[in-house]
């Protein structure tokens, strides 16, 4: 018996199979999705996810070319998967819509530090972020993130006064009397994308748990 034919039809019946699994139904559902438009508390019209800009989106390229991926995922899993939201990671799952605004999604590959998703709303600000990449273990005693001092200028006070940018470093980690540390453009890029990164926003497909005060109301 010839079995040419039956083996020829189960490849293209595989090959087709895939296709439509991994490309033609997540185009079909993810490939329409559009930014979600609402009212926030100020009766202001917002739409969720907006375009970065300026050295935030300058600093995604920075991420990128650290391999900050290889450390941290940007994906918060669901309460039924683990244990992100609970550890505070993010209020919600992350969902596709919240990567429709970026080139390609940093997912990551492993989870040597912590989910990043949410990060830039557990960072609070900018010059918190960049004494973690000038050190982090200035902020962490116990962190294993490799710090960038290469991103960073260590140089003389200018007339006697110190810089608006220069690290609020104390101690042991402070420069030698007379001089400061400067953050580079990279290192203001890198930490303005990193002060970007919140996904704490009601989606349709993904929406805030709701308060215990008004879920008893």
């Amino acid at each position: 018996m010839n079995y040419g034919p039956l083996i020829y039809f189960g490849v293209v019946t595989s090959l087709v199979a895939s296709w439509i699994g991994f490309v033609a139904v997540p185009r079909q559902t993810v490939g329409k999705l559009h930014p979600d438009v609402s009212t926030n508390a100020a009766s202001a019209v917002v739409s969720y996810p907006s375009a970065r800009s300026g050295e935030a989106a300058q600093g995604r390229d920075v991420y990128q070319s650290l391999g900050c991926s290889a450390c941290h995922t940007m994906q918060v899993r669901p309460a039924s998967g683990g244990s992100d939201i609970a550890r505070g990671w993010g209020k919600r799952r992350t969902v596709a819509r919240d990567y429709l605004q970026d080139p390609a999604p940093l997912l990551g590959s492993s989870r040597l530090g912590p989910d990043l998703a949410n990060y830039g709303e557990r960072l609070g600000t900018n010059s918190f972020a960049l004494i973690r990449l000038y050190n982090p273990r200035l902020v962490a005693a116990g962190s294993i993130c490799a710090p960038v001092p290469f991103l960073f200028e260590t140089r003389p006070i200018r007339g006697g006064v110190p810089s608006a940018e220069a690290l609020p470093l104390k101690g042991s980690a402070a420069p030698e009397a007379g001089s400061e540390v400067i953050p580079s453009l990279r290192a203001r890029q890198l930490a303005a994308f990193l002060a970007s990164l919140s996904t704490s926003v009601d989606l349709p497909e993904a929406p805030l748990p709701v308060a215990e005060e008004t879920a008893s109301k």
